[in-house]
């Protein structure tokens, strides 16, 4: 039986690439200006999921543009919530 793509170009197993590639994201992630947020980067399969809650948008955006060039040709599905705190344009009308 024989598996097209089944092995990486260093002879490893592609999950175990996938594992190396999102440890060494983690760290990247870490170690940088969004090292206090709570994101989770989780492999499924193939793919990668990232889980938490952001403070922006323009954070999330960044967060997933280092995901995707630290996981170049890895699907990845983002279920980051952005916690936007703004002011209210209106006063809250109590009954």
């Amino acid at each position: 039986m024989t598996t097209h793509g089944s092995q990486t170009p260093g002879g490893g197993e592609p999950e175990q690439n996938l594992e190396y590639r999102i440890a060494h994201l983690q760290d990247r992630l870490a170690s940088g200006e969004l090292g206090e947020l709570g994101v989770r980067v989780e492999a499924r399969g193939r793919t990668v999921l990232l889980t938490g809650t952001v403070p922006s948008a323009p954070c999330r955006d960044e967060i997933v543009r280092t995901v995707q060039e630290e996981l170049a040709g890895v699907p990845v599905h983002s279920d980051l919530v952005v916690t936007e705190t703004s002011s209210p344009d209106h006063a809250e009308e109590l009954a």
